[in-house]
């Protein structure tokens, strides 16, 4: 058995901390449903700002808050602004990676929805198991017509590079473009 990221949201941002509650975190059910995320369901949670990593339960706060309070001890592991990364998982069998689309949602500084992805496992030639991302959907309102330079800026945040080596970057060789 495997155990595999099956929802996401991937760059949602803390909107508050609450340590005196029983635990958990609170997130906008319309996030959470579209994503496949359910109430009391175990989370893993990543800490973008400052690498914290940790596990607690989803409950649902208001519809359309687009809320992401940490509560109880979570609480000391973010501030307010956070980007945080939240996923759900499951267990499977190696060969049902083929079969699984595991929704990924990314968000701006609002916690608007800005790109609706899925992950896809595939066989190659030269890969039984190979990986790709699928976009859905982009929001019309809050995703922006694109240059190449912000496309690659986005390319670079969603493999993981942090935005002071994308700065050097985007100095070094876009000069003109920046």
């Amino acid at each position: 058995m495997l155990q595999v990221v099956r929802a996401k949201l991937h760059g949602i941002h803390v909107t508050g901390n609450d340590l005196n509650y029983h635990g958990s975190i609170t997130l906008d059910p319309d996030h959470c449903t579209q994503a496949g995320i359910r109430p009391l369901e175990f989370v893993d949670i990543f800490n973008k700002n400052n690498g914290a990593r940790w596990y607690t339960y989803v409950i649902y706060g208001a519809p359309g808050s687009q809320c992401c309070v940490l509560n109880g001890p979570s609480a000391r592991n973010c501030q307010e602004g956070d980007s945080l990364v939240i996923c759900a998982s499951t267990y499977i069998q190696e060969d049902a990676l083929y079969n699984l689309r595991p929704k990924v949602l990314t968000f701006n500084a609002r916690n608007d929805v800005e790109e609706v992805l899925h992950y896809e496992v595939h066989e190659t030639p030269k890969y039984p198991f190979d990986f790709r991302m699928v976009i859905e959907s982009q929001t019309q309102s809050t995703a922006p017509k694109t240059n190449n330079v912000d496309r690659l800026i986005t390319d670079l945040r969603q493999h993981g590079v942090n935005d002071h080596t994308i700065a050097d970057i985007i100095a070094k060789y876009f000069k003109s473009a920046a």
